[in-house]
Protein backbone atom coordinates (compact mmCIF):
# COMPACT_ATOMS: atom_id res chain seq x y z
CA UNK A 1 0.00 0.00 0.00
CA UNK A 2 1.25 3.39 -1.16
CA UNK A 3 0.49 6.08 1.35
CA UNK A 4 1.45 9.92 0.72
CA UNK A 5 2.00 12.09 3.80
CA UNK A 6 0.79 15.73 4.12
CA UNK A 7 2.01 17.74 6.60
CA UNK A 8 0.54 20.90 7.81
CA UNK A 9 -0.37 22.97 11.37
CA UNK A 10 -3.84 22.57 9.34
CA UNK A 11 -4.50 25.64 11.89
CA UNK A 12 -7.08 25.32 10.89
CA UNK A 13 -7.85 22.68 7.62
CA UNK A 14 -9.77 24.24 5.07
CA UNK A 15 -11.44 22.79 1.75
CA UNK A 16 -8.02 23.81 0.03
CA UNK A 17 -6.19 21.17 1.86
CA UNK A 18 -8.82 18.85 1.20
CA UNK A 19 -8.93 19.39 -2.15
CA UNK A 20 -5.61 18.68 -2.87
CA UNK A 21 -5.52 15.77 -0.22
CA UNK A 22 -7.99 14.34 -2.57
CA UNK A 23 -6.62 15.24 -6.33
CA UNK A 24 -3.73 13.40 -4.86
CA UNK A 25 -5.20 10.25 -3.77
CA UNK A 26 -7.86 10.32 -6.77
CA UNK A 27 -4.92 11.30 -9.88
CA UNK A 28 -2.12 9.34 -8.88
CA UNK A 29 -1.17 5.99 -7.87
CA UNK A 30 -1.21 6.69 -3.78
CA UNK A 31 -3.63 4.30 -2.40
CA UNK A 32 -3.98 6.97 1.23
CA UNK A 33 -3.53 10.52 1.90
CA UNK A 34 -2.68 10.98 5.71
CA UNK A 35 -3.03 14.08 6.81
CA UNK A 36 0.18 14.53 9.88
CA UNK A 37 -0.51 17.06 11.90
CA UNK A 38 2.49 18.75 12.88
CA UNK A 39 2.66 19.80 16.41
CA UNK A 40 3.43 23.29 18.52
CA UNK A 41 7.52 24.09 17.90
CA UNK A 42 7.84 24.52 22.09
CA UNK A 43 10.67 26.79 20.75
CA UNK A 44 8.04 29.21 18.78
CA UNK A 45 5.86 31.21 20.55
CA UNK A 46 2.80 31.17 18.25
CA UNK A 47 -0.58 32.16 20.00
CA UNK A 48 -2.56 32.15 17.18
CA UNK A 49 -1.74 28.10 17.34
CA UNK A 50 -4.37 25.75 18.62
CA UNK A 51 -3.39 23.47 20.85
CA UNK A 52 -2.68 20.00 18.98
CA UNK A 53 -5.12 18.10 20.15
CA UNK A 54 -7.84 20.82 18.75
CA UNK A 55 -5.90 20.89 15.42
CA UNK A 56 -5.89 17.30 15.20
CA UNK A 57 -9.78 17.15 15.96
CA UNK A 58 -10.60 19.91 13.27
CA UNK A 59 -8.46 17.40 10.56
CA UNK A 60 -10.19 14.02 12.03
CA UNK A 61 -13.19 15.76 11.85
CA UNK A 62 -12.74 17.09 8.00
CA UNK A 63 -11.33 13.89 6.56
CA UNK A 64 -14.09 11.64 8.12
CA UNK A 65 -16.26 11.60 4.79
CA UNK A 66 -13.17 10.66 3.13
CA UNK A 67 -12.15 7.01 3.55
CA UNK A 68 -8.96 7.59 1.40
CA UNK A 69 -7.46 10.51 3.47
CA UNK A 70 -6.57 10.14 7.17
CA UNK A 71 -6.04 12.29 10.13
CA UNK A 72 -2.27 11.38 11.90
CA UNK A 73 -0.79 12.72 15.03
CA UNK A 74 2.04 10.24 14.66
CA UNK A 75 4.43 13.71 15.20
CA UNK A 76 3.14 14.68 18.66
CA UNK A 77 4.83 11.28 20.17
CA UNK A 78 8.03 12.40 18.61
CA UNK A 79 10.78 14.37 20.20
CA UNK A 80 10.87 18.30 19.35
CA UNK A 81 11.97 19.75 17.06
CA UNK A 82 11.40 17.52 14.53
CA UNK A 83 12.65 17.07 11.02
CA UNK A 84 10.64 15.77 7.76
CA UNK A 85 13.55 12.92 7.67
CA UNK A 86 12.91 11.35 10.91
CA UNK A 87 9.44 11.56 10.94
CA UNK A 88 9.66 9.48 7.65
CA UNK A 89 11.65 6.88 9.25
CA UNK A 90 9.23 6.53 12.13
CA UNK A 91 6.72 6.07 10.54
CA UNK A 92 8.30 3.49 8.22
CA UNK A 93 9.17 1.78 10.89
CA UNK A 94 5.87 1.51 12.42
CA UNK A 95 4.54 0.42 9.71
CA UNK A 96 6.56 -1.59 7.46
CA UNK A 97 4.54 -3.22 5.11
CA UNK A 98 3.70 0.55 3.74
CA UNK A 99 5.34 2.52 0.95
CA UNK A 100 5.42 6.30 2.62
CA UNK A 101 6.03 9.13 0.44
CA UNK A 102 6.09 13.11 1.20
CA UNK A 103 3.25 15.42 -0.64
CA UNK A 104 4.29 19.31 -1.11
CA UNK A 105 3.74 22.16 -2.81
CA UNK A 106 5.70 23.56 -5.73
CA UNK A 107 6.85 26.31 -3.24
CA UNK A 108 8.74 23.63 -1.13
CA UNK A 109 10.14 22.09 -3.36
CA UNK A 110 12.16 25.37 -4.43
CA UNK A 111 13.59 25.01 -0.80
CA UNK A 112 14.10 21.29 -0.26
CA UNK A 113 17.66 21.03 -1.13
CA UNK A 114 18.03 22.88 2.32
CA UNK A 115 15.83 20.17 4.35
CA UNK A 116 17.84 18.54 6.95
CA UNK A 117 19.29 15.33 5.39
CA UNK A 118 17.30 15.82 1.86
CA UNK A 119 19.42 13.40 0.11
CA UNK A 120 18.25 10.14 2.59
CA UNK A 121 14.87 11.47 2.11
CA UNK A 122 14.59 11.44 -1.81
CA UNK A 123 17.11 8.13 -1.40
CA UNK A 124 14.38 5.91 0.73
CA UNK A 125 10.82 7.83 -0.90
CA UNK A 126 9.39 9.30 -3.43
CA UNK A 127 7.89 12.91 -3.75
CA UNK A 128 4.68 13.99 -5.17
CA UNK A 129 4.58 17.89 -5.82
CA UNK A 130 1.39 20.20 -5.99
CA UNK A 131 1.71 23.35 -8.39
CA UNK A 132 2.14 26.40 -5.87
CA UNK A 133 1.74 30.09 -7.31
CA UNK A 134 5.72 30.82 -5.53
CA UNK A 135 8.75 33.27 -6.36
CA UNK A 136 12.07 31.48 -7.28
CA UNK A 137 13.28 28.22 -9.13
CA UNK A 138 13.34 24.71 -8.56
CA UNK A 139 16.74 23.10 -8.10
CA UNK A 140 18.01 21.86 -11.34
CA UNK A 141 19.09 18.59 -9.77
CA UNK A 142 15.16 18.30 -8.83
CA UNK A 143 14.48 18.84 -12.95
CA UNK A 144 12.96 14.95 -14.69
CA UNK A 145 14.38 13.45 -11.20
CA UNK A 146 12.77 9.70 -11.48
CA UNK A 147 11.62 10.18 -7.50
CA UNK A 148 9.89 13.41 -8.28
CA UNK A 149 6.36 13.39 -9.15
CA UNK A 150 4.64 16.20 -10.28
CA UNK A 151 0.39 15.43 -9.89
CA UNK A 152 -1.90 18.03 -11.57
CA UNK A 153 -4.17 20.12 -9.41
CA UNK A 154 -6.05 23.09 -9.08
CA UNK A 155 -4.05 25.88 -7.63
CA UNK A 156 -5.55 26.74 -4.18
CA UNK A 157 -5.10 30.50 -2.99
CA UNK A 158 -6.88 30.30 0.19
CA UNK A 159 -4.99 30.10 3.45
CA UNK A 160 -5.08 29.19 7.51
CA UNK A 161 -4.26 32.74 8.35
CA UNK A 162 -7.06 34.27 5.89
CA UNK A 163 -9.66 31.94 7.63
CA UNK A 164 -8.39 32.90 10.95
CA UNK A 165 -8.48 36.92 10.04
CA UNK A 166 -11.49 36.62 8.71
CA UNK A 167 -13.05 35.22 11.56
CA UNK A 168 -11.70 37.32 14.07
CA UNK A 169 -12.92 40.40 11.72
CA UNK A 170 -16.27 38.78 11.74
CA UNK A 171 -16.74 37.97 8.32
CA UNK A 172 -18.49 34.94 6.88
CA UNK A 173 -15.74 32.48 6.29
CA UNK A 174 -17.95 29.30 6.24
CA UNK A 175 -17.35 28.34 2.64
CA UNK A 176 -13.50 27.90 2.91
CA UNK A 177 -14.21 24.79 5.36
CA UNK A 178 -16.47 21.79 5.77
CA UNK A 179 -19.31 22.27 7.81
CA UNK A 180 -18.12 19.49 10.03
CA UNK A 181 -14.87 21.71 10.68
CA UNK A 182 -16.77 25.06 11.04
CA UNK A 183 -19.03 23.20 13.74
CA UNK A 184 -15.67 22.54 16.03
CA UNK A 185 -14.29 25.85 15.24
CA UNK A 186 -17.56 27.94 16.39
CA UNK A 187 -18.81 26.31 19.26
CA UNK A 188 -15.34 26.39 20.31
CA UNK A 189 -15.15 29.69 19.98
CA UNK A 190 -11.56 29.78 18.73
CA UNK A 191 -9.57 32.33 16.60
CA UNK A 192 -12.14 35.48 17.81
CA UNK A 193 -9.88 37.20 19.92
Amino acid sequence: MKIGLYFGTFNPIHVGHLIIANQMVENSDLDEVWMVVTPHNPFKKKSSLLENHHRFELVYRATENYPKIKPSDIEFKLPQPNYTVFTLAHISEQHPNKEFCLIMGEDNLKSFHKWKNYETILEHHHIYVYPRISEGTVETQFDNHPKIHKVEAPIIEISSTMIRNGIKDGKNIQPMLTKEVWSYIDEMNFYKK
